[in-house]
């Protein structure tokens, strides 16, 4: 059988429309695309953290993948909760970590947090689409702290803007660090680690492109194959000749307190 390299355009944009979404597992993607990690080694850190707290909630947790590998071996807080918008990501969390004694709420993204105030001694999220800062800051405890990764700014522009053209720089400006500092001061919450970083992302296949924009469908709102086929084929050629095709994502890390009194 052909390898992925060798394989063609017909091929290739088949397999990748034909893989689920379901859920925040990218072990697909190995062997045809790689994505450098942060530094900081976000969810071994939040294991650590979840080893001291009480009552934890993880926002936006996808299929629930990152709270079951932080968790390891451990068991979970005697409190425990995650929340998840999309109802195919809400039956795979439910059933992943439900086992694990941890209560999946189905939350739209925008929706205030179902829950009463100063409920969590820790609030944790994993590429939130949009942190909202007021209800995190309501439902943690006094001393408690929000740690989470975020999305940064102008994340996988390249890829972004060989579809769309070239966007301004505002367009992500609200995911910028900085920005998002001030936000959560304004929430009343006090910020401890703030750290950003930039790291190499690179397609090896399309099969590759056409799933990621499937599954992380803000990158290309409203991405079809059809509608942008002139482009997928050209990508195709690109990589088949200059190999790669090399972008880079926005991490950063956030780990923000609620005052005491």
């Amino acid at each position: 059988m052909a390898s992925h390299h060798s394989r063609t355009f017909e091929d290739l944009v088949a397999e990748g429309a034909a893989v689920p979404t379901d859920g925040w597992d990218f072990s697909w993607f190995e062997g045809r695309a790689t994505e450098a990690r942060p530094s900081w080694g976000f969810a071994r850190s939040l294991g650590r953290r979840l080893a001291g707290a009480v009552a934890s909630l993880d926002i936006q947790t996808g299929g629930g993948e990152v709270m079951d590998f932080a968790l390891g071996t451990a068991k979970a807080p005697v409190l425990a909760a995650a929340t998840e918008g999309w109802p195919p990501n809400v039956a795979k969390a439910t059933a992943l970590l439900r086992p694990r004694g941890i209560v999946v709420v189905a939350v739209a993204e925008d929706a205030p947090l179902p829950f009463a105030d100063d409920t969590f001694d820790l609030v944790s999220s994993r590429h939130p689409v949009k942190p909202q800062w007021a209800e995190i800051a309501r439902v943690l405890q006094p001393g408690g702290t929000y740690f989470a990764q975020h999305v940064g700014p102008r994340s996988v522009f390249e890829l972004v803007e060989y579809f769309l053209g070239p966007l301004p720089e505002a367009q992500s400006s609200d995911r910028h660090p900085d920005n998002e500092r001030v936000a959560a001061e304004a929430a009343g919450l006090e910020i401890v680690d703030l750290r950003a970083e930039r790291l190499r992302i690179e397609f090896h296949d399309l099969a590759a492109v056409v799933h990621f924009l499937r599954k992380v469908v803000w990158m290309v709102p409203g991405f079809t194959v059809a509608e942008y086929e002139p482009r997928l084929r050209a990508l195709h050629e690109r990589i088949e000749s200059e190999g790669p095709f090399v972008a880079h994502s926005s991490r950063h890390l956030f780990e923000a307190r609620k005052p005491v009194g």
